[in-house]
């Protein structure tokens, strides 16, 4: 059966159809995805075009004693430059590098043109995918500018049930209180909103970080609280996003646990990486949020350190490919 076939079978379905990037072929990408390929539920829960390495997808179907994949009713494996191309394991390169960017190119494309639903990859490494000819800071900016996309958008971090955004993301945590606008904050609450509806939730509860040890004590350790947070949380009621807040970013995490909240909007992005990671590092989600199509990744790294050692856990990249699946149901609905 040609690609072009399974394509148009794929159309056919109600199952979504995702786009899955093995992300880093020097990293545990590779070893994750056969796991998650080899689970017969994965077939069930969609149709997939897998954007391959297949020397590094061999050795890693050794290392975790799955079968290799291949193309079947609902996986297809598309010709492509990268497919047999050979990929130092372990090693930050220009070569592995110059391979995440053209791979998720191709599937940018297909999500965007309405091939398929959504974007789910393995783990990247930022330092290779620079090396490789990447000139925005991170994954995030990079995916906006390939969409040609100007609008607002950011980081989720999903943990289970709970959603995490950042106001700002990847600078010193120096210039942090001089990049938070109320209207960043408004973005923040409306974009994490948004995101959650798409993923099946209502009616999202959303609670708001303060900056401040705390938060702020009325004044006493900062007033960031008071003259940029409250007038952002008020600002995105406004707009039709009800959040509460600011609460004190060492117990808001305290009162999700408990079911609080659906989301959090953090001001900075240690400020809710570290909670979430340490509630679940093995499970979470990141979600590129805001931007046009769905994008899902694990929220963990490429594990060098692990690489062909066949004990990389696979729950974060089940858990991402599950959430580009409920994701690309929405887009391929609002598409419709």
């Amino acid at each position: 059966m040609t690609n072009e076939t399974l394509r148009q079978t794929f159309a056919e379905t109600d199952k979504p159809h995702i786009v899955l990037a093995v992300g880093d072929a020097a990293g545990i990408g590779p070893e994750v995805i056969v796991t998650l390929l080899a689970d017969p539920q994965t077939a069930r829960k969609a149709n997939v075009t897998l954007i391959a390495n297949m020397p590094a997808l061999e050795a890693a179907a050794r290392s975790k004693g799955v079968a290799l994949p291949t193309a079947t009713d609902w996986l297809s494996i598309p010709q492509w430059p990268g497919l047999h191309r050979h990929i130092a394991p372990a090693q930050v390169s220009e070569d592995n590098g110059v391979f995440i960017l053209e791979s998720l190119k191709i599937g940018v494309e297909m999500v965007a043109s309405g091939q398929a639903d959504a974007l789910c990859f393995g783990p990247l490494n930022k330092g290779a995918m620079r090396l490789g000819g990447m000139q925005q800071e991170d994954e995030m900016r990079w995916l906006a500018n390939e969409l040609n996309y100007q609008g607002v958008c950011g980081e989720f971090n999903v943990l289970d049930k709970l959603w995490t955004a950042r106001v700002t993301s990847h600078i010193p945590l120096s210039a942090v209180s001089s990049q938070l606008t109320a209207e960043k904050v408004a973005r923040a609450i409306g974009m994490l909103t948004q995101a959650l509806k798409d993923a099946g939730v209502a009616q999202p509860k959303i609670g708001v970080c303060g900056l401040n040890p705390h938060n702020g004590d009325n004044g006493n350790y900062g007033d960031e609280e008071g003259r940029i947070i409250t007038p952002g949380i008020e600002l995105a009621a406004t707009q039709g996003y009800p959040a509460e807040g600011p609460f004190p970013a060492d117990t808001i995490f305290l009162r999700a646990r408990d079911g609080q909240f659906d989301g959090i909007v953090s001001m900075y992005h240690d400020q809710g990486q570290i909670a979430t990671k340490m509630m679940g590092f093995d499970i979470g989600v990141t979600v590129q949020g805001g931007l046009p199509i769905p994008v899902t990744t694990p929220a963990h790294g490429t594990a060098y350190e692990i690489v062909g050692k066949g004990v990389a856990k696979t729950t974060a990249m089940a858990n991402a490919f599950d959430l580009a699946c409920r994701m690309g149901i929405s887009h391929r609905q609002k598409r419709a």
